[in-house]
């Protein structure tokens, strides 16, 4: 659907569905080179159609540049429009919070890097105002937190408004090692572009590399060889399932249960021991590639993905009785850190976080991508909210994938293809396309427009953190600073996923 700016926000009203259908992305797109202005498009989830709805609207390129913000119609844009306005200069009239998002103090105020007219090795020094929001009252402190870290984690700031060690608000304060992936892109071919893909996240690269070459793949008339997609899924599955087993020792770290932390680290060590074997690497990178898949499993490395996942499984039973026998565990972790459902529908929450607190959202069920509609298995889902709700998704979730991985394994000895990928040929360009799979954190988004020449356009990247961060700041609200790290890795977000 494309409407004109001063009708984006009724658009927007009817493509939700009243709210029905949750905003899934916003961004922006630079169209000038193609004799156009600038563009936002917006993508909502619709599971009955198994799709996303598309909803563009465009502006002159010699401006106005403004627009009637969509944010206190559907709170899920709040981040996506200060993003708009860094990015592309677009503003959102009425926007409740309209400080920087990703552009820091270090910038100046006019500096919009995904213009066209922007270089890519623009170096640019100003200033623009940035503070942080705290409550004010007698009584209250303010503790800040990093952005420096004890920890190995990377770079964000805290800013916790206190009354005792209740925190009764937090902001945080993000993009500190933004890496202009978006931009870096632009120019590059599809193939090109695989080696930056697939490293925006160590702990995505599967599901970043899926999602990009589904949105190519659209371009196309070609289909992915079957084998290809067993052997995708199988890798997808695997980083689930490492990520998953990993988080839930790195949960018991923020209340130091020491046993389950060494527990959880040594079988991610298997699982990851997998992946080299299975792709030459941790994490998996290089097997995935636009057209198929670039290396095939043999016999030998079926089964031993069979026996380790025979370990894991009965290692990590034992590691969750572990935690439920222990009743001062189960007592910090219950009503902790809670993000209602409302609140979690209200801000477009996916994955783990949106599981736990009610709403049924997962891209291999609602999308039906790949071949997962040949594979049998639920959608885990709690309703409390809370930690609790939060680790026993993650428990659910490793069943869920340690099935799936034998329904593959066995897929893959009877089927005899030995195609494993295909000639993409002649890709549509200037057609928009959408590519999505589910990571460890939820569903993760590209969106891909190719020039004349076949070279990327515009590459906008939503990861699943990217929705999940805001919701933090409310799970803390009227819980103790002392359980903050606790709810953090809770929700393990990603830094590196929206340093995009």
């Amino acid at each position: 659907m494309l409407v004109k700016p001063e009708n984006l926000r009724g658009a927007a009203n009817i493509c939700s569905g009243g709210g029905k259908h949750p905003l899934a992305a916003m961004f922006g797109a630079d169209e000038t080179l193609r004799g156009g202005g600038l563009a936002i498009y917006c993508l909502f989830y619709n599971a009955e159609k198994r799709s996303l709805d598309v909803l563009k609207t465009e502006f002159p390129a010699e401006g106005p540049f403004s627009y009637p913000c969509l944010t206190t119609l559907l709170p899920a844009a709040a981040w996506y429009e200060r993003e708009l306005h860094d990015m592309f200069g677009l503003v959102p009239e009425g926007h409740p919070d309209l400080r920087p998002l990703v552009l820091h103090e270090s910038f100046p105020p006019d500096f919009h890097p995904l213009l066209k007219q922007t270089p890519v090795d623009c170096q640019c020094h100003g200033h623009r105002e940035y503070e942080m929001m705290t409550s004010t009252g007698e009584g209250l402190f303010e503790v800040p937190v990093g952005p420096i870290h004890a920890g190995i984690i990377e770079p964000g700031h805290f800013r916790f408004s206190q009354a005792g060690e209740a925190m009764l608000q937090l902001d945080a304060k993000l993009f500190f090692t933004h890496r202009g992936i978006e931009k870096a892109l632009e120019g590059k071919t599809p193939w090109e572009a695989m080696p930056v893909i697939e490293r925006i996240c160590g702990a995505c690269s599967v599901a970043n590399s899926l999602s990009f070459c589904q949105a190519v793949e659209k371009l196309s008339e070609a289909q992915v060889p079957y084998r290809a997609w067993l052997l995708r899924t199988l890798a997808l599955e695997l980083e689930r399932l490492y990520n998953h087993v990993g988080d839930t020792g790195n949960i018991c770290a923020g209340v130091g249960f020491s046993p389950v932390i060494s527990m959880g680290a040594r079988l991610k060590e298997y699982l990851m021991q997998l992946n080299e074997l299975l792709a030459g690497n941790r994490f998996l990178r290089g097997l995935i590639v636009p057209g198929g898949v670039a290396m095939d499993a043999d016999d030998k490395i079926l089964e031993e993905i069979e026996d380790v996942l025979k370990e894991v499984e009965k290692v990590y039973a034992d590691m969750v009785h572990i935690m439920w026998e222990q009743a001062n565990f189960v007592n910090r972790i219950r009503t902790t850190g809670i993000v209602r459902e409302n609140t979690a529908f209200d801000l477009a929450m996916v994955g783990v976080g949106a599981r736990a607190s009610g709403i049924a959202r997962d891209s291999r069920k609602d999308m039906g991508f790949g071949i997962y509609d040949e594979l049998a298995f639920d959608v885990v889902v709690e309703h409390t909210g809370d930690v609790e709700a939060r680790i026993k998704v993650r428990v659910g979730e490793v069943a869920q994938s340690i099935s799936l991985v034998r329904q593959l394994i066995a897929k893959l000895r009877r089927n005899a293809d030995t195609e494993l990928q295909v000639d993409l040929g002649q890709l549509r360009t200037l057609e928009g396309s959408w590519g999505i799979s589910e990571s460890a954190r939820g569903d993760n988004i590209h969106w891909l427009l190719l020039d004349e020449n076949g070279r990327i356009d515009r590459c906008f990247i939503r990861s699943a953190s990217y929705p999940n961060w805001p919701a933090l700041t409310v799970a803390v609200q009227g819980d103790i600073i002392p359980d903050f790290p606790l709810i953090n890795k809770s929700f393990e977000l990603c830094y590196a996923c929206i340093d995009r």
